[in-house]
């Protein structure tokens, strides 16, 4: 599973994703420049992590749409490609409209950092399928963009077609308001297109992933990759 890392200015997740693929998971991964356009073809799996890509002006995720790699990632998807969104990823994923919706400002107007629980709604997707049905796996969050919205019409096709596949919850399963930690609309924390290859979502499996930290809960979200994708040997 050869993987590609976009690089932003303001990006603070990369390394914590290669890390992940290249080390934990050994399979080869590469930074690549905002500024400089490419066939991705050769890779299997893009990454767009987290961070503060143009230090969030404007909004979040609305100057890096426009960045010249992100034209190469919509092709790259339009074919089939991988595409993750983590976080401000996701932000870009919708800003690009590869995903739908929006993140907002989180409801309480704070920075949220911590380990959430949350319930895998969809399992039998490329990203997903090592994960079990309405599973409860706890993932951290750091984000203060992180509120997702979406207009009625929208929010229905994405729970018609079970294209919700990780919500926020309650340690014991049970989705509740007290468990939505930033106002997300249906405790929304991760999407996927109608195709089923691009992913977005604001909580971290790539800082969840390492044995050391004492959490893998993240970690089945990469070999289920790696499952559907194959090895590469680095």
């Amino acid at each position: 599973m050869k993987t590609g890392i976009i690089l932003f200015p303001g990006s603070n997740c990369d390394h914590d994703a290669f890390y992940a693929v290249n080390e934990i998971f050994s399979q080869p991964a590469e930074m690549l420049w905002h500024k400089d356009r490419r066939d991705l073809r050769e890779f299997d799996l893009i990454i767009i992590p987290g961070g503060f890509s143009y230090g969030d002006y404007l909004r979040t995720g609305a100057i890096a749409r426009f960045a010249p790699v992100m034209q190469d990632v919509m092709d790259f998807a339009s074919y089939g490609g991988a595409v993750i969104g983590v976080c401000n990823g996701f932000q870009i994923l919708t800003e690009c409209g590869l995903l739908p919706g929006a993140l907002m400002r989180n409801r309480d107007l704070k920075f949220i950092c911590k380990n959430l629980h949350l319930r895998v709604e969809k399992n039998g997707t490329m990203f997903t399928g090592d994960y079990h049905p309405h599973e409860v796996i706890r993932i951290p969050v750091a984000h203060g963009d992180g509120n997702f919205y979406a207009d009625p019409e929208t929010l229905r096709d994405l729970e018609d077609n079970n294209r919700v596949v990780f919500r926020y919850c309650a340690e014991d399963g049970f989705v509740t308001e007290a468990a939505n930690p930033n106002g997300s609309l249906n405790n929304i924390a991760g999407i996927i297109n109608e195709r089923g290859n691009v992913l977005g979502m604001m909580p971290h499996p790539e800082r969840c992933s390492d044995p050391v930290l004492g959490n893998t809960d993240g970690a089945r979200l990469f070999t289920s990759l790696v499952a559907s994708i194959g090895t590469v040997v680095a």
